[in-house]
């Protein structure tokens, strides 16, 4: 077994071999990566490999409802059509090892950032990379989130109305300079806002990084990971947040730079892909983008709140300074084209053309 890890692995050990069955088994536990509120471990157990989960910190009740509801939310996957990592086992208090834990399948294979490998280059490769993400996409949006025993796992009821109200907050506390823009795109948001069509789980920062393909081509995806922003609402949002990051030939860069985004399909058919498997209207999908935008500008001006502030020296916090304006002024033109043609079907590209 390797060191360096703050939990019992012998209990671990003996979980798993009590688990699975096939008498005691040793375990390797190998650290992937050690954010700011998740640590991930590869555990090899004979030749098998599992990812093993668990929060930096566990001193009080908010980290175990977290650690709670991400296991509320893989169980309710077992019975469903989304692709995810099977969940093996989780413990939500301290008990087995010491620690909140979640361990699921290890997914051989890869989250899509340039430079992609060679086998995943190219015309049709790129296009089976984005129809892949729209189609599992598609399938959480399909998904009927009462059969797969989530009710009350968020709070549907008014969802729309409260998302510009309680990002706007977010504003308001981590407020450390005026932002040309925002009060204009937030009455925007609030005066277009339209009505929700669908009630279902929404994954909350769907986006390329956040999948994992098969490590071979053509492009396969795998699975649908990192679930701790999901809840239930309105699925189309989940769709705004995953255009609001594509970048269509002649645009400059998004916040979702770290794709190659060559020979993508436009968001317009990634739109219309995406109606065509859950038969929901997505004409004002530029209000969506819109406020997906308002909301990851809200989560990234805290991040430079505490950049200024001292309390981070992260180099892509202080990125902040001009991505955040920068997210405004998009969401801005997105709004702009669902007040001018609510039925246009251009997403965004036509106002590239007509304004600076």
């Amino acid at each position: 077994m390797s060191g360096n890890v703050s939990f019992n692995q012998p209990a671990l050990a003996g979980l798993l071999d009590e688990l699975l069955g096939g008498g005691h088994v040793d375990i390797d536990v190998e650290t992937i990566s050690g954010g700011t509120s998740n640590l991930t471990y590869r555990v090899r157990r004979g030749d098998q490999s599992f990812a093993l989960r668990m929060p930096t910190t566990h001193r009080n009740d908010a980290t175990a409802n977290t650690t709670q509801r991400e296991i509320t939310l893989l169980t309710a996957l077992r019975s469903s059509q989304i692709p995810h990592a099977r969940l093996i086992a989780t413990e939500s208090g301290s008990d087995a090892i010491g620690t909140p834990f979640i361990v699921t399948d290890w997914i051989d294979g890869f989250s899509p950032k340039a430079p992609l490998a060679p086998a995943f280059t190219g015309v049709e490769a790129a296009q089976g990379l984005a129809w892949s993400l729209t189609d599992a996409l598609a399938t959480i949006g399909n998904e009927d989130y009462l059969a797969l025993g989530l009710e009350g796992f968020g709070k549907p009821t008014g969802f729309l109305e409260r998302q510009v109200d309680r990002w706007l907050s977010q504003f308001e506390r981590a407020h450390s300079r005026k932002l040309d823009g925002l009060d204009e795109l937030s009455s925007a948001l609030r005066e277009a806002r339209p009505q929700m069509q669908r009630v279902s789980l929404i994954h909350g920062d769907y986006q390329f990084i956040n999948v994992m393909f098969a490590p071979n081509a053509p492009p396969r995806l795998a699975a649908v990971i990192d679930w701790e922003t999901s809840t239930i609402g309105d699925p189309l949002l989940d769709l705004g947040w995953m255009l609001s990051g594509w970048q269509e030939a002649g645009e400059p860069p998004t916040h979702a730079s770290y794709m190659d985004w060559t020979s993508m399909p436009t968001r317009s058919a990634v739109a219309d892909r995406y109606a065509a498997a859950t038969g929901l209207d997505v004409r004002r999908i530029n209000y969506y983008v819109a406020l997906a935008l308002f909301k990851l500008a809200a989560i990234m001006e805290s991040w430079y709140f505490q950049y200024v502030n001292g309390r981070s020296k992260a180099d892509a916090h202080a990125r902040m300074e001009t991505m955040v304006p920068d997210m405004i002024r998009r969401g801005l033109l997105f709004a702009s084209a669902d007040r001018e043609d609510p039925s246009s079907a251009c997403v965004l590209q036509p106002c590239y053309r007509n304004k600076p």
